[in-house]
């Protein structure tokens, strides 16, 4: 078990063996939960491989258009 200091702006650093050791990287998002009245819980958000397949899908839409149709219809609005 590793132990951190909480600061006097309420911040605290992620010792470097648990971050090795869970890949966690500057910049990534967590969530601070309450476990009882004497913890917390830090949980990192899951990360996606691959966000376009996430916002896509992963079958092409079979509604598919050209970009120059887009931009076209795009203007025409």
């Amino acid at each position: 078990m590793s132990r951190t200091k909480v600061t006097s702006k309420f911040q605290l650093t992620i010792p470097k063996e648990i971050r090795e050791q869970i890949g966690l990287k500057a910049g990534e998002v967590v969530e601070v939960q309450i476990l009882h009245d004497e913890g917390i819980i830090i949980k990192r958000f899951g990360r996606v491989k691959n966000p376009l397949k996430v916002l896509i899908g992963e079958v092409p839409s079979k509604h598919h258009i050209s970009v120059e149709e887009f931009e076209e219809k795009a203007e025409s609005r």
